[in-house]
């Protein structure tokens, strides 16, 4: 998706729209990262990479849209670390009262995924943005991590999945899993549909990852057992 036309390329605007739903639904404190906490991070995780050349990997929806501009993509596999539905998703494609299932990296095996490159003279401006998206609720660790690709080995920014985050939900079952996001929805619309773009664009790129083809699977026969219902 081009950059200019994703819907996760927000401003503060956007920031200012979900403070006046926050506050009208009574959602919890802490439900998103400050604005100062959040760029705080970005400067000390960046560092003095911002006028650099930067890779980051893109294992979920940054795939498919990534809502940066960038000057090249490449297949690549991080060693260590899985993609799982382990963030407990309550915005976005679920709710509070009914809650879905968003991708994240956790430790262990491995992920194969892309990575992109956004030159140095943008790495400031995208990467501001990105944390916006990424960073909003502060669930994500932005961790820079070896990663192979058929060019060379990279170095790339990763999100990974924050373990101390309140979010982190490791003990959910397959079931469990499929049954939430087969019936979660939000205001960015139904949890399936993000599983179901994840597993179509890795498809595309001839990736196979068995663990999502099997929650797929399942959230499948959930969603068919409950329409015949």
């Amino acid at each position: 998706m081009p950059p200019e036309t994703s819907p996760m390329r927000f401003s503060y605007d956007r920031f200012a729209e979900l403070d006046e739903q926050a506050r009208i639904e009574a959602w919890p404190p802490g439900w998103r990262m400050s604005h100062e906490d959040r760029e705080a991070n970005r400067r000390e995780v960046l560092g003095d990479r911002l006028d650099r050349d930067l890779w980051v990997f893109a294992y979920g929806s940054l795939i498919w849209n990534p809502a940066v501009y960038f000057d090249e993509i490449r297949r690549a596999t991080l060693i260590g670390w899985s993609r799982r539905f382990c963030m407990n998703l309550t915005s976005g494609r679920g709710t509070y009262d009914c809650p879905g299932l968003m991708a994240a990296l956790d430790e262990g095996g491995r992920c194969d995924a892309v990575a992109f490159r956004i030159p140095a003279r943008l790495v400031d401006q995208e990467t501001e943005l990105m944390w916006m998206r990424e960073m909003f609720a502060g669930s994500y660790r932005p961790v820079f991590l070896d990663v192979t690709t058929p060019q060379g080995d990279i170095e790339a920014l990763t999100f990974v999945m924050d373990r101390d985050n309140e979010r982190y939900c490791p003990s959910v079952g397959l079931q469990e899993a499929a049954k939430r996001i087969a019936t979660a929805e939000g205001n960015l619309g139904p949890n399936f549909e993000y599983l179901e773009s994840l597993m179509e664009h890795l498809d595309e790129l001839g990736i196979r990852d068995v663990g999502l083809e099997a929650l797929y699977r399942q959230a499948c026969d959930v969603r068919a057992s409950t329409k015949k219902s």
